[in-house]
């Protein structure tokens, strides 16, 4: 007994544990050094993460991190974004109105088949409103619903039928003028417009509307404007509209088509979902 009153408090645990002194300083003075993976990995980390402007978690900058070649586990990122001090923007939630009736102008055609299996199937469209300093600007946007890939968008400081239509063309020349696309919106007035309904039917599309007050209709618009609005978006607006066209439209043509990782994609881009496509359909 008195032998072990001698003993210092280390020895005593690791006696207790049956482990080595040397093996317990070792571990010690390897815990301690500055290992250069670590490092690089952090920088890395806290690259990605400022890209973002700070709106992805451990999982999306795995995500990035493996379309880079780069293997690593998604806790091991978690904790150096710990140690770095990088938190995720929290995304709050939605309540979606529900629907109140069945009234409507346009049959619903999609009827929530938000999955096409090719793109320029289905197309799917909104529009949002965004601070510019003085005044809001609005935003409307085309989506193509294969790998969720932002094919057309335009900005006015007027939500009038030209915004819509303006998108619309957009996203038609874009994707080399094809036919027969289901074009999905909301019942909002613009796109009840004659303008519009003429465009559709000059670029031989179906057009299709969601029921009354039933946003969940159009679920994948509305998700991107939540993504855009929480990730990109200063919280206080814009200074002027051409400050957030810029801005925008590099996150929509850039940021989200061809860097962000989509969990629909598997934790690809929508532009490389779509490489992807073209890839298989050559070799097969």
């Amino acid at each position: 007994m008195d032998q072990l009153r001698k003993l210092r408090p280390v020895e005593l645990v690791c006696r207790a544990f049956g482990i080595l002194r040397s093996s317990y300083y070792h571990y010690r003075a390897q815990r301690d050094l500055c290992r250069p993976s670590r490092v690089k990995l952090k920088v890395l980390i806290s690259s990605i993460f400022k890209q973002s402007r700070g709106s992805l978690g451990s999982r999306g900058i795995r995500y990035v991190l493996q379309s880079q070649g780069i293997k690593v586990g998604r806790y091991l990122i978690r904790k150096l974004m710990r140690s770095l001090g990088l938190i995720s923007k929290q995304r709050r939630k939605h309540r979606y109105q529900s629907s109140k009736g069945d009234d409507i102008h346009t049959d619903n055609v999609l009827n929530r088949q938000f999955n096409p299996t090719w793109p320029n199937r289905v197309w799917t469209s909104d529009i949002t409103y965004i601070w510019t300093g003085k005044s809001w600007a609005y935003l409307a946007v085309v989506l193509d619903l294969y790998a969720r890939r932002v094919i057309g968008w335009s900005m006015s400081d007027q939500a009038c039928q030209h915004l819509v239509t303006n998108a619309l063309e957009d996203a038609w020349r874009s994707r080399g003028r094809p036919t027969g696309v289901i074009f999905h919106t909301d019942q909002g007035s613009q796109y009840k417009s004659y303008l519009f309904r003429y465009r559709l039917q000059q670029y031989a599309m179906v057009q299709s509307m969601s029921r009354r007050g039933n946003c969940w209709d159009n679920a994948p618009t509305e998700r991107l404007f939540r993504s855009l609005k929480t990730e990109w978006i200063p919280k206080l607006g814009y200074h002027s509209i051409q400050e957030a066209k810029a801005d925008i439209g590099f996150y929509l043509m850039r940021y989200y088509n061809r860097i962000r990782p989509h969990h629909f994609n598997q934790g690809v881009s929508p532009y490389e979902a779509e490489q992807k496509l073209k890839t298989v359909s050559n070799i097969c």
